[in-house]
């Protein structure tokens, strides 16, 4: 019986180690952290930043299996979903970067004058329908 309970510890084990080297090794791959980095001027704590995404990463794992709660607050709370809605906004432009989406939509759409716009617009569209959602219930 604590055979199969340690080999299923291991694979588990095993299997989450080889998802988060994949996701950790795609967000280097992205650029995201060494993009952020240049443009900050920054890019002397480069290493930093990426052991604080690892630890961020280490951390959520941690606290989604053991389902452990930080009591924080309601305050906690909406930092936690300020920094979360940071990180989804960053991957979405980062993969959208790198697909090169953008530059081929203005260009065919041929809105190039007015990219600073479109960003804005798109960054409102984002925020508007995150605050319906949370707020609406839906």
């Amino acid at each position: 019986m604590w055979i199969r309970e340690i080999l299923l510890a291991i694979a588990g084990l095993s299997a989450g180690v080889a998802v988060a080297g994949g996701l950790f090794s795609f967000i280097v791959e992205l650029g995201v952290i060494a993009d952020f980095a240049d443009r900050t001027h920054t890019g002397d704590k480069v290493c930093f930043y990426e052991d604080c995404a690892a630890l961020g990463g280490i951390l959520g794992n941690l606290v989604t299996v053991f389902h452990t709660g930080i009591p924080a607050g309601l305050p906690g709370l909406a930092v936690f979903g300020i920094f979360t809605g940071i990180f989804v906004g960053c991957w979405a432009m980062a993969l959208a970067e790198i697909l090169n989406v953008f530059p081929v939509f203005m260009r065919r759409a041929r809105i190039t004058r007015y990219l600073s716009l479109f960003i804005v617009c798109l960054a409102a569209g984002k925020g508007l329908g995150a605050c319906l959602f949370f707020f609406r219930g839906w």
